[in-house]
């Protein structure tokens, strides 16, 4: 493994250059990371307190929001400084770390998501079983073992950036650190550490998505011999879940499972999923969940009845 490079710093271009549109950027940017926290923060909040969302649906859902907030957090304030910044550096350690968090939340965050299909399935296909196979013991099991698999997905990251030697160019035409932008710099034939890239984060991605895809077809193909009223509720559920594979999955589809060639798109792409979808998510889960609106009402309620008196 390659550890002593003659680069010690890497210099980020973000997504402008111009003073002007750089304030844009920072705005915006800002704006999406508050949102995203404000979001995330309200389901972490509300599922935690509330009593009537202890189901396991909302138990992945906590988790889930949880990644995602850190997925942001790995990203988003270096971004927003950044911008406010003529030239943004980040040393090679701190490239590094931001590699290793990046991935693994953003593993982590594709492994919840399976989890999800999987308790709607059970919820939907063996109803009669669902608190017997979804008991919290093996929820908690499975949360686990996301995280295990995420911390190995992003290990692989780390060692195959820490294999790549770097001697001379630094400046990474992105607004974060990763793999490909990475490779692009190497002073070195990178193919093999190329096609072991698209082997561990293409396969993340393009399986899991066939995987989930899968699944919620299964589910939806099973909702015919549920009631209208049991099919109206599962669709909603399911609806909303999909979209957020959709958007999730269709920008990192496209990142991830083509060889290291950078387009001049690939920048506002990795916005969408960066920051984008965290903050859309929140939304989709909220407003398309009878349930947590009802919870989210309820605690309010109480808040403003607490503050009165």
């Amino acid at each position: 493994m390659q550890l002593n490079n003659n680069v010690t710093e890497f210099i980020l271009l973000g997504l402008t250059q111009d003073p002007l549109r750089k304030k844009i950027v920072f705005i915006i940017y800002l704006l999406f990371y508050l949102g995203t926290l404000l979001g995330n923060f309200l389901i972490i909040t509300t599922i935690k307190i509330s009593q009537t969302l202890e189901s396991p649906m909302y138990f992945f859902l906590f988790h889930l929001s949880l990644s995602e907030t850190c997925f942001s957090t790995s990203i988003a304030p270096r971004m927003i400084v950044d911008a406010l910044l003529k030239n943004a550096t980040i040393s090679f350690s701190e490239c590094i770390v931001q590699v290793f968090s990046f991935h693994f939340f953003g593993c982590l965050e594709i492994f919840i998501l399976i989890l999800m299909a999987l308790d709607r399935y059970v919820a939907i296909c063996k109803p009669l079983h669902y608190m017997t196979i979804m008991s919290r013991r093996v929820c908690g099991m499975l949360v686990a073992v996301a995280w295990v698999g995420a911390c190995v997905h992003s290990l692989a990251q780390i060692f195959l950036a820490l294999s790549l030697p770097f001697c001379g160019p630094n400046v990474i035409d992105h607004y974060f650190c990763d793999l490909q932008p990475l490779l692009q710099l190497a002073c070195a034939n990178t193919y093999i550490i190329n096609l072991l890239l698209v082997s561990n984060s293409g396969a993340v991605c393009s399986l899991s998505f066939v995987i989930l895809m899968f699944s919620y077809v299964v589910i939806l193909y099973s909702l015919r011999n549920h009631s209208a009223e049991g099919r109206r509720k599962a669709l909603l559920t399911c609806t909303s879940h999909i979209i957020v594979v959709i958007l999730l999955f269709g920008p990192c589809t496209f990142i991830y499972t083509r060889p290291a060639t950078t387009f001049s798109m690939d920048k506002f792409i990795a916005v969408f999923y960066t920051l984008g979808t965290p903050l859309l998510n929140p939304l989709i889960y909220t407003l398309r969940n009878a349930e947590v609106k009802s919870a989210m009402k309820k605690l309010w309620s109480k808040n403003s009845i607490s503050d009165d008196r």
